[in-house]
């Protein structure tokens, strides 16, 4: 908490350094602006910016504050990204189990799994959004929240397949011989060996996943137009910059803060499954 608080005071520091500092037109290396322009417009004061989000979010007298029409963006799109999440969490864990269980199927499906992340999902959304619109199995009916909770399960499941494999792969084979002296069966050692095994590495899996899953979210609101989440306010106060440049960053704020909340969440897993914890391995 501490550590992260000085990040963030760093970071101001170094951007108002900058726009005191640096030139007007930014700098430009070859022909290319590798850092960007120093003006109010596109460089507001960070003191501006966060005194932006406690005025209306528009002149009208009912208006409510910015950081209040965030927060409620933030968190439709927060809901719609942990429905993509959980849906992840089971295909990745279950695809997991499938190449752990029978060699062939990680060979066959492996490759796959890490082309399907090549795949530009800005152009992939209004796809996903096209095939849902035409489901109807009986009285349900697609809604577009869900073609969004579906692409952010799509990018959330890879990290979350990749360090469950690993994980139920790590125990030594010393414990998996001890498992066979035992005549203990396929699902009895997977969970009591494979499983508790796999937490130090599935824990950071699933904090990449929840992260990825809000990446996912916003990209497919921006795609697909869903409105009422941060992805659509990103766009729509984008378009204001020229006029009020300061205003453009509360949703980038609120799409930050989502992240964190979304991997702190996750991490609370770890104070129940603490004592799997002797250490967490790279995913």
């Amino acid at each position: 908490m501490v550590w992260g608080a000085v990040g963030i005071v760093v970071i101001a520091l170094i951007w108002e350094a900058y726009k005191l500092l640096g030139p007007s037109d930014g700098v430009v290396i070859a022909g290319a602006r590798v850092l960007p322009r120093t003006t109010d417009l596109a460089m507001p004061h960070v003191w501006d910016m966060v005194g932006r989000l406690a005025e209306p979010v528009t002149r009208s007298p009912s208006a409510l504050p910015l950081w209040a029409v965030v927060g409620l963006a933030a968190l439709t799109t927060l809901g719609i990204a942990a429905a993509g999440w959980l849906v992840g969490v089971i295909v990745g864990i279950g695809l997991a189990l499938v190449m752990q269980r029978w060699r062939i199927a990680e060979w066959g499906l492996l490759p796959w799994i890490v082309i399907s992340q090549t795949v530009p999902l800005i152009a992939f959304a209004p796809v996903v959004k096209s095939w849902g619109s035409r489901v109807e199995i009986g009285a349900f009916e697609w809604q577009d929240w869900m073609s969004v909770a579906l692409i952010a399960s799509y990018l959330a499941f890879f990290p979350i397949a990749i360090g469950a494999l690993k994980g139920l792969q790590s125990p030594d084979r010393i414990h998996e011989e001890l498992m066979q002296t035992y005549a203990a069966g396929y699902w009895p050692t997977l969970v009591k060996l494979r499983f508790p095994a796999a937490v130090p590495y599935l824990l950071p899996a699933l904090r990449l996943g929840a992260a990825n899953a809000v990446v996912g979210a916003v990209v497919a609101e921006v795609s697909t137009g869903l409105q009422g989440g941060i992805g659509r306010i990103l766009i729509q106060f984008a378009g204001q910059a020229s006029g009020d440049p300061a205003k453009a960053w509360g949703p980038i704020f609120g799409a930050i803060v989502l992240g964190l909340v979304a991997a702190g969440s996750v991490a609370l897993l770890g104070v129940i499954l603490k004592n799997y914890r002797r250490t967490e391995e790279a995913a």
